[in-house]
C-alpha cells in the first residue's frame, strides 16, 4: 500500500481484545488491516503471570472461538501446533494456566501479518482531505510513519489504579516497597523477604499475591512475611459463578443493559462487583489451606484478613509505613505499621494522549466517557465521516462485560461485521436463557426507556 491510500481498518493497542480482532479480520477478502502497539512484543500483564494461576473463563473464550469455531488462531491450533494435544486431552483443564494463555497470544501476534510492534501511535487526527483518519506512529529508534485509515478501532487497555492515600508514595524512594499488584513479580523476591506486607484490594489479583506471600512462609509460619488482607467490600467474597449468573456476559445482557437510564447502569456496576471483582472460590480456598496448615501443632498463622476497611491514610515512618485505616460497619479507625504495600485495586480505561489532536470532534459524555453504540462506534461530530470504536472502556454502557474474556470475540466479530458492512461472521440474537428486563408486551412504567425491540438502533449521540 502507497503512503497515501487509506487503510480500511487500524487497530491502535495490541491486547487480547485488539488481537482477536486482528485473528478475526486475517484472511478476510478485500481487508487491509493493520494493528500498532508500543511494546517491542505482546505482553499481557506480565507482573501477575505466577506459577499455578489460571484464567477465570474456559479455554473456549479464547481469541476466535466463541465467533469462529473454525479459525486457525483458536487455542486448540496453538496446541496441535506445539504437539501438545494429548498432554492438554489428559490434563482435562477448562481453566488453562495463565502463563500458557499469554504464550498463546504470543503465538498469535507473532504470526499475523496485519500487527506491528514497536510502534507507539503519538497522534490521532482527522483528515478532511484525505476522509481518513490520520495517525502518526513512532518507532524506538526515532523513525516517525505515517498512515491514513476510514475506520479506527482503539484497544488500548487500562491503567493501574492506585488509592488516593498511596499515591504520594508511587516516588522512586518507595520503589519495590509501594507498588501496585501489575508489578508484583518484578519486586516479589523483595516482598517476601520483608517482615509485614500489607495488600490492598479483595479481588483475584489481591488474593494471588495473599496466598503468594503466605506460601512463602515456612511450615509453622515463622519465616516469611507477616501477610496482611485489607478491603473495602463487606466479605472476601467468591466471583459470582453459576451457570444462569453467568448469562450476565452474553450479548442478552449488554443489549438490556444499555438501554437503561443512565444513573441506574452506574448503580447496577456497583452492585455487581461479584461478577468481576470478585475471587475464584478455588484461590479463597487454597488461602484457608495455607492458613489451616499453619495451626498444625498449635502455631497461628503470620495473617490477618480485614473486609469492610477502607485504607483512609498513610505515612511513611523510619523502618516502613504507618497506614491509617476505617472499619465501615463500625465506623472506627485503626492503626497498623508495614513495611510494604501491594495495591491490588484494579484498573481503569484510560483517555490516550494521542486523542487529543482530535480536538473536539470526539462527543465525550459529561463525565469525559466515551458515548458507544451498539456496535462500539465512538459517536464523533459529524464533520468526520470516519469511524472510531473502542473494545474495554464502555462498562458505563455496556455492563459488566466489557472487560471479560467471554465476549472479546463476539465483540471484536461485532465490530468486524460493521467496519466490512457486511455480516462476515454471525453473531447469535439469542444466547441466554434469562429475559433481561421486562418480556415483550408487558405494559412499561411511565416514563421508562423504549424496549430496544421498538427503538431505531445505535442512536447514541452522533456515531458516524
Amino acid at each position: 500500500m502507497s503512503a497515501q491510500t487509506p487503510y480500511d481498518l487500524v487497530g491502535v493497542g495490541i491486547g487480547p481484545f485488539n488481537l482477536s480482532l486482528a485473528a478475526l479480520a486475517d484472511g478476510v477478502p478485500g481487508l487491509n488491516a493493520l494493528f500498532l502497539d508500543a511494546k517491542p512484543a505482546f505482553s499481557w500483564h506480565p507482573g501477575l503471570l505466577l506459577e499455578g494461576t489460571t484464567l477465570q473463563v474456559p479455554f473456549l473464550a479464547d481469541l476466535v472461538t466463541m465467533a469462529d469455531p473454525t479459525s486457525p488462531w483458536s487455542y486448540l491450533n496453538y496446541l496441535r501446533s506445539h504437539d501438545r494435544m494429548f498432554p492438554f486431552f489428559f490434563s482435562e483443564r477448562f481453566l488453562i494456566p495463565r502463563r500458557e494463555y499469554d504464550h498463546y497470544c504470543r503465538w498469535a501476534a507473532e504470526r499475523l501479518p496485519s500487527c506491528r510492534f514497536d510502534a507507539r501511535v503519538t497522534a490521532v487526527a482527522w483528515d478532511a482531505g484525505a476522509g481518513a483518519f490520520a495517525l502518526t506512529y513512532r518507532s524506538s529508534d526515532g523513525t516517525t510513519t505515517r498512515v491514513l485509515a476510514r475506520q479506527v478501532v482503539l484497544g488500548v487497555g487500562t491503567d493501574p489504579v492506585v488509592p488516593a492515600p498511596l499515591r504520594p508514595l508511587l516516588a522512586d524512594e518507595h520503589r519495590g516497597r509501594v507498588l501496585h499488584s501489575a508489578d508484583y513479580r518484578t519486586h516479589r523476591a523483595a516482598l517476601a523477604a520483608a517482615d509485614d506486607v500489607t495488600v490492598i484490594g479483595a479481588g483475584q489479583s489481591g488474593a494471588e499475591v495473599v496466598l503468594d506471600l503466605i506460601r512463602h512462609q515456612d511450615g509453622q509460619g515463622l519465616g516469611g512475611p507477616f501477610t496482611r488482607w485489607l478491603a473495602r467490600t463487606p466479605a472476601f467474597a467468591p466471583m459470582e459463578y453459576s451457570k444462569i449468573g453467568l448469562e450476565h456476559f452474553t450479548p442478552d445482557y449488554i443489549r438490556y443493559f444499555r438501554h437503561l437510564p443512565e444513573d441506574r447502569r452506574e448503580q447496577l456496576v456497583r452492585e455487581q462487583w461479584q461478577l468481576y471483582k470478585g475471587v475464584s472460590a478455588d484461590t479463597l480456598g487454597a488461602i484457608h489451606d495455607e492458613l489451616y496448615e499453619r495451626t498444625i501443632g498449635g502455631g497461628r498463622p503470620r495473617a490477618d484478613l480485614h473486609p469492610g476497611t477502607e485504607l483512609v491514610a498513610a505515612e511513611p515512618t523510619t523502618d516502613g509505613y504507618l497506614l491509617t485505616c476505617r472499619h465501615a460497619p463500625q465506623d472506627s479507625e485503626f492503626t497498623v505499621r508495614t513495611s510494604a504495600i501491594v495495591a491490588a485495586t484494579g484498573y481503569s480505561a484510560r483517555r490516550p494522549a494521542f486523542l487529543d489532536t482530535l480536538g473536539d470532534l470526539v462527543d465525550w459524555d459529561d463525565k469525559g466517557r466515551y458515548r458507544v453504540d451498539g456496535r462500539y462506534r465512538v459517536a464523533l461530530d459529524p464533520r468526520v465521516d470516519g469511524t472510531l470504536y473502542v473494545q474495554n472502556a464502555e462498562m458505563h454502557t455496556h455492563g459488566v462485560g466489557a472487560p471479560d474474556l467471554t465476549l472479546g470475540a463476539w465483540r471484536a466479530a461485532t465490530i468486524l461485521n460493521a467496519v466490512c458492512g457486511r455480516t462476515v461472521l454471525p453473531v447469535p440474537d439469542r444466547a441466554a436463557w434469562t429475559t433481561f428486563g421486562a418480556p415483550q408486551g408487558t405494559p412499561a412504567p411511565a416514563g421508562a426507556p423504549t424496549p430496544a425491540a421498538e427503538r431505531r438502533p445505535d442512536t447514541v449521540g452522533t456515531p458516524r
